[in-house]
């Protein structure tokens, strides 16, 4: 590793001041800081950091979401790898784990905490305590991955309770997960330790948890988006705020990251340097991460940015190793191997007839840029005694079936989705990853879904003879290709749902999410539909 030496204005925000200096970097950090008497041309900045991602939701391998991030001057991810591991369990996280040490870039996992996520569904593995602490004890894991179970917290249900101390015993901090909680619940959850939440969508309920003590994570990904509803917490609480994005679809990381939030609170007037604070420092403060903040001693992890108000990205380093340079990734694709679980025969149209048991039933219906979902009860369309999709109502049919086994599939109806014709399917349905789909008629929904069986996971859509498919083969969740022809496949299939009618800005990330029973209010899992309020299933039929 070669000598570096930068002079540029410096960005401390250990000490909070900018002035003018030359970084020397020795064996990946640096040796030393020298003020300098004029002024430069342009910034140093310490790298931005997502404080909480998925990364299997961008599709792509971890060695490909750091060739797409480095651009966006991401040197780091607080990452949380529960969706592989809700399919394959253990090896799933070991996979992230070996592909992420091939790229330079700073990947720091999580052990999952809800593993399946609920009881409700079919999954793939099953992760107890004693895994938990397990993978604790790996200096690679370095923190309890989000506690989604928060009814499980409140009710001091002991598998979740030993979970929790496991983590507090080794000193690691513990993700929350409680959306919509509030008052007394809410300061009874991160009573126990848990110190972070990133799924509040109002302010009022991100200050009442600010006022818990919990470090509130702005998100900004591809389907939830509360960015503007919370970045007045920046404001009062500079210091117990951090940026994510959670759940990241490839054609969207390709377009910006965490440098995109950054731009956006600075144009809206925030303080630059609490803003790049939330975006750089606190989530190393948080977690304990080895990234550097441009300290003498740290890991030589900083970007140089035309100024502090474009934040344009001119160069990313990671442990002084140049990443990205003007718009262009610096670090080489590698070859991923692929691991998976897919054992599920093809459906047929009978599996999705619906007999009408009344004139009324429970639709789900979506809210776009929102994984929160409304329950409305609707008029039952008819056709010979069968419930049915209406496209005059925008009421369609939604099917999950499970990918661990050939049981009958669930069959609900939602609302928002906007098609006029088609359907869509996809094998990333949180957090089980169970096959779902939506769409106008049964016919285009069982191609649909039997594309991506006979594929062994990805994402369709279909409308008679006009057939698309994104192979996902890593675990039905991830492709293996470059980041660049993920997004360009992506994007392709995303236009043409949009094309046959809907309007949704994601519209296979909101489908993705219409299985994660712990999002409230309604949701549906293989066994059926299921009301995340009261944590029960749910009748089709009024």
């Amino acid at each position: 590793m070669t000598s570096l030496r930068i002079a540029a204005n410096i960005v401390d925000l250990v000490e909070d001041r900018v002035f003018p200096g030359e970084v020397e970097v020795e064996q990946g950090r640096i040796q030393a800081i020298r003020a300098l008497a004029t002024q430069q041309s342009t910034f140093l900045i310490p790298g931005f950091i997502d404080a909480h991602v998925h990364i299997e939701s961008s599709m792509l391998t971890p060695g490909e979401f750091a060739r797409a991030a480095v651009v966006h001057g991401t040197v780091a991810t607080v990452s949380d790898p529960h969706e592989i591991a809700n399919v394959l369990g253990v090896q799933g996280i070991e996979y992230m784990l070996e592909d992420a040490e091939k790229v330079p870039f700073k990947f720091y996992f999580g052990a999952p905490s809800c593993v399946p996520a609920t009881t409700f569904e079919s999954s793939g593995a099953i992760i107890g305590s004693e895994q938990v602490a397990a993978l604790l004890d790996d200096p690679r894991i370095r923190y309890l991955s989000e506690v989604m179970n928060y009814p499980g917290v409140l009710a001091e249900n002991p598998e979740v309770m030993s979970k929790i101390k496991a983590a507090l015993e080794r000193g690691k901090p513990i993700d929350g997960h409680s959306p919509g909680l509030r008052g007394a619940d809410a300061k009874q959850y991160f009573s126990t330790g848990i110190s972070t939440d990133h799924e509040c969508v109002t302010l009022p309920e991100a200050l009442d948890k600010l006022s818990c003590g919990a470090h509130i994570l702005i998100r900004e990904g591809s389907a939830a988006r509360n960015f503007d509803e919370l970045c007045p917490v920046i404001r009062q609480y500079p210091e117990q705020c951090m940026f994510c994005s959670d759940d990241k679809h490839p054609d969207d990381l390709v377009s910006g990251h965490i440098d995109e939030l950054a731009r956006r609170a600075i144009a809206a007037g925030f303080d630059g340097m609490d803003v790049l604070r939330c975006a750089c420092r606190n989530p190393v403060k948080h977690y304990h991460l080895d990234v550097g903040l441009l300290q003498v001693g740290d890991a030589a992890d900083f970007v140089e940015v035309d100024d502090l108000t474009r934040l344009r990205i001119l160069k990313t380093y990671i442990d002084g190793e140049l990443v990205a340079e003007q718009g262009q990734s610096l670090i080489a694709s590698h070859s991923a191997r692929v691991v998976n679980r897919f054992d599920r025969a093809t459906i047929s149209r009978p599996a999705l007839v619906v007999e009408a048991e009344s004139a009324r039933l429970n639709a789900i219906r979506v809210h776009d840029d929102q994984l929160v979902t409304s329950r409305e009860i609707v008029e039952t369309s008819l056709v010979g005694g069968k419930a049915v999709s209406d496209v005059s109502r925008d009421l369609l049919k939604i099917v999950v079936l499970s990918r661990y086994g050939n049981e009958p599939p669930a069959v609900a109806f939602v609302r928002g989705f906007g098609l006029k014709k088609g359907a869509m399917a996809s094998s990333v349905a949180h957090d089980s990853h169970n096959v779902i789909a939506v769409g106008v008629s049964d016919e285009d929904i069982v191609e649909a879904v039997n594309l991506i069986i006979q594929a062994k996971g990805g994402l369709a859509a279909c409308h008679g003879d006009e057939k698309h498919l994104l192979p996902l083969p890593v675990a039905g969740l991830i492709s293996v290709d470059a980041c660049e022809q993920v997004a360009e496949k992506y994007t392709r299939i995303d236009r043409c749902v949009k094309q046959w009618g809907s309007q949704l800005n994601a519209p296979y990330t909101t489908l993705s999410f219409m299985a994660l029973l712990v999002i409230p209010e309604i949701k549906i899992s293989d066994k059926g539909l299921f009301d995340a309020v009261r944590f029960d299933f749910l009748p089709l039929f009024e």
